[in-house]
């Protein structure tokens, strides 16, 4: 097992489909963190609006969040509509430093109108920070144990979602349900951050970010409201 990893998952306020102004706020939670990762929740740079144009690796209103990973030694873990070479678009989560961006993983499991715009990702994905091997999903990915299982297959450490569950007590347990089955059916770390508040098309979410022990047990969780960052040691 590698050196502890601290982690930090956020679920910031929204800030509609203004890329720079989420941009900022993702800055906010990543100098406030003190974490070696920070993971945020599903198109968490547009909130979860699917008309909204394809963020690029280049694109200048990530520059406070690529400053902010640069004077932390941060990675941040962000969600974003994202447009391939090949002009085919996904739902990505971005790996982020303060060398730039780039798309990490791409959803795999998409649901609802997504399939009219977006293309699913083609395979499960493990992105390494210190050793660590991340497992990365985002949103339905963690509702499909399946998706979990391939990327178990892959040799991980820890499953990191990037989420969005609706509100009430109904979808809060729904998703305690799944973080803690992924836990115990693999044996690892997962950390989840989800959407607290509006996004997009949602007006409520159910919030409740956290980490999960590989024995099934929460270690830490946010509650409903957005803005909370929570900072756990793996290892």
């Amino acid at each position: 097992m590698p050196e502890p990893l601290t982690v930090a998952v956020a679920q910031p306020r929204c800030a509609g489909p203004d890329v720079a102004a989420n941009a900022v706020l993702h800055a906010e939670a990543v100098r406030g963190a003190g974490a070696r990762v920070i993971v945020f929740p599903e198109l968490s740079l547009t909130g979860y609006d699917l008309a909204a144009p394809a963020v690029a690796a280049d694109d200048p209103r990530l520059a406070p969040l690529i400053d902010a990973c640069g004077s932390t030694g941060s990675t941040a873990l962000a969600g974003a509509p994202w447009q391939d070479v090949d002009g085919r678009e996904y739902i990505a989560m971005l790996a982020v430093t303060g060398e730039g961006a780039e798309a990490a993983y791409a959803k795999m499991h998409l649901h609802g109108a997504e399939g009219i715009r977006f293309t699913p990702g083609d395979k499960p994905v493990v992105f390494e920070v210190d050793g660590w091997r991340l497992g990365l999903a985002v949103c339905r990915d963690a509702a499909v144990p399946e998706h979990a299982a391939r990327t178990a297959a892959l040799g991980i450490d820890a499953y990191v979602a990037g989420t969005l569950y609706g509100e009430g007590p109904e979808q809060s347990a729904r998703r305690d349900a799944h973080m803690r089955e992924r836990a115990q059916a693999h044996g690892v770390w997962v950390v989840l951050s989800t959407v607290a508040g509006q996004s997009g098309e949602y007006q409520e979410t159910s919030g409740g970010s956290g980490v999960w022990s590989p024995n099934g047990s929460p270690v830490a969780q946010a509650g409903s409201a957005p803005g909370e960052v929570l900072t756990v040691i793996l290892g």
